[in-house]
């Protein structure tokens, strides 16, 4: 068998990496193995190890870069001086974005998230957690400055994720409206039901 090739920019990690979000997007975590991976990348198995530590290294790898993107663009968005609506908006857009252009990985972590090992798991699950509590707390703000309409905090974030995630469905039937066209409609009609 073959080694693992690289490209320019890339590390073997990543190449490896590349592979397992697609692979535990297609077949799941708990039904994918190290030897189906080391059969995608046409290499033997024990080569891996080379550069991972396991199967639960590379679930904790991609959840946890998905989360720590989340929550910068968070930290970066909190930080505006804009009104909450603008914040808002660029959180939704940064969601579709994310969907549109990073699906597999954020494929893995909202499905796969739920194999992580502990103490990895209950970190992930807090990680979540508090990024929800923190759009609450923006659309709270939002209520209070009379900017969106008096409406249950939890209620919307609940929607505007669920909303969000719905392009899951885009995803796999690629129907005919781009991504521009998806961003532009999707953060309208989310807006439109908070704004006053």
């Amino acid at each position: 068998m073959a080694r693992i090739t690289v490209g320019k920019n890339s590390s073997k990690k990543e190449m490896i990496l590349r592979q397992a979000v697609i692979l535990f997007k297609t077949r799941g975590f708990s039904k994918a193995s190290m030897r189906h991976l080391a059969e995608a990348m046409g290499v033997e198995a024990p080569s891996l190890y080379n550069h991972i530590g396991s199967k639960d290294e590379l679930l904790q790898d991609i959840c946890f870069k998905i989360a720590a993107e989340y929550t910068g663009q968070l930290n970066e968005v909190e930080a505006l001086d804009e009104t909450v609506s603008y914040k808002v908006e660029q959180v939704i857009r940064f969601h579709i974005r994310k969907m549109l252009h990073s699906y597999d990985e954020v494929f893995v972590a909202n499905h796969e998230w739920r194999h992580l090992p502990e103490p990895y798991h209950t970190d992930f699950l807090q990680q979540r957690r508090c990024y929800e509590q923190r759009l609450v707390a923006l659309i709270e703000l939002g209520i209070a400055a009379q900017q969106f309409k008096p409406i249950n905090p939890y209620v919307a974030v609940l929607t505007l994720l669920s909303a969000v995630r719905g392009l899951e469905f885009w995803n796999r039937h690629k129907k005919n409206i781009t991504a521009a066209e998806i961003e532009a409609g999707m953060v309208q009609q989310l807006l439109n039901g908070l704004i006053q």
